[in-house]
Parts: C-alpha cells; sequence; structure tokens
C-alpha cells in the first residue's frame, strides 16, 4: 500500500528529531515550521520544556505579513537570531522538521547564524 504524502512526511520529521536529539548536547531546539501561506521558528529548551524566543511571519513589525518568499524567512531569520541573544542563547541545534534544508528554510537558517545564533 503506498504512502501519502503526510505520512512519509511524518516520519521523516521523526527521523530528522530523534537523529538530532541524539547529538544536541543540552542545547535549544531551532525548531522551523512552514505552511502555504506562513513560516515560524521556535526556540525550544526540551529539557524544561518551555520556549524561550519565537518569530513568525504574522509579526506586523517584522513587515512580511502575508508574505511567503526566501526573503520573509531571512527576515524572521534574523529576528529569531536577536531574540535569542535577550534570552541568553548563543548555539542552539537546528530541527527543519520534515522539511528539505533548501529554499525558505535554508534561507531562515543562514539569516540566523549571520545574525550570530550558532547552529
Amino acid at each position: 500500500m503506498a504512502n501519502s504524502k503526510r505520512t512519509l512526511f511524518l516520519k521523516r520529521r521523526l527521523r530528522v528529531r530523534n537523529k538530532l536529539s541524539k547529538v544536541n548536547a543540552g542545547r535549544p531546539r531551532l525548531s522551523v515550521h512552514r505552511s502555504n501561506r506562513n513560516i515560524s521558528v521556535q526556540l525550544i529548551d526540551d529539557a524544561q520544556g518551555v520556549t524561550l524566543a519565537a518569530a513568525s511571519t504574522l509579526e506586523k513589525n517584522l513587515g512580511v505579513v502575508g508574505q511567503n518568499n526566501v526573503a520573509a524567512a531571512a527576515k524572521v531569520g534574523t529576528a529569531i537570531a536577536e531574540r535569542a541573544k535577550k534570552a541568553g542563547v548563543d548555539a542552539a541545534y537546528f530541527d527543519r522538521g520534515g522539511f528539505l534544508f533548501h529554499g525558505k528554510v535554508k534561507a531562515l537558517a543562514e539569516a540566523a547564524r549571520e545574525g550570530g545564533l550558532k547552529i
């Protein structure tokens, strides 16, 4: 029986997260979610179960509401890097979920790196 796209996505997301959890060395997780209309990212401390910082294209102060492109993803990446510094986090591990490291996800990660976050 053929697997649906959703099933394959969920399997890929679990595979990526399980591999990363083995090598994270106690760092927070930078988790990305990409939909057809928006992209959002959270900096999560899994040990305590809290979100340390978050950024999304839904925020009006970023100026990218209603946009879902590489430029918007880059702005979200720089915003999360600034907010991570304010939260006292300088290194995290990048959890791309089930998304490919290409296009918007890659632009977000590179912008966060340029903003000073070690991923």
